[in-house]
């Protein structure tokens, strides 16, 4: 989140430095000046959507990290291993579902949209592995494919 706003606050003295520029103001700034502020804000709205991107859903030891895109720190969620029976997968591979052990109408439901296509199924195998390894249930898939 600080990232996405450091990117508006950087548009923002961008777009005023252009407003002063073309004012005329008696001191006023050169226009190239503005293009400062806009390329760092390019560059933290850049790197906002790749941290995004790559930091939604986490593997660990423990158990699966989620990070809400809202107050990550607050709303931040661990879902260990031990605690996860089944886990689903859709058909176009685009919704992760994580069903809790001896719940069997608690589920956890994950979009995967945020993760890069390319590395859905690498998620996808590391889940599988894991839940195999400890004896658990493949993730199934809920579509015919």
């Amino acid at each position: 989140m600080p990232f996405w706003l450091l990117g508006v606050l950087l548009a923002l003295a961008a777009f005023g430095l252009g407003i002063m520029w073309r004012e005329n103001l008696s001191l006023w700034p050169p226009w190239w000046l503005a293009l400062l502020p806009l390329a760092g804000s390019i560059g933290a709205f850049w790197l906002a959507l790749r941290l995004t991107r790559h930091a939604y859903v986490l593997l660990s030891p423990v158990g699966v990290e989620i990070f809400p895109f809202f107050k990550p720190s607050d709303n931040f969620q661990l879902v260990t291993w031990g605690s996860i029976a089944e886990a689903e997968v859709s058909s176009d591979q685009r919704w992760l579902t994580l069903t809790l052990a001896g719940y069997e109408d608690v589920k956890i439901i994950l979009t995967l949209e945020p993760v890069d296509p390319r590395s859905r199924c690498l998620l996808i195998q590391a889940v599988t592995g894991v839940l195999d390894r400890r004896g658990g249930q493949k993730p199934a898939d809920s579509g015919g494919s």
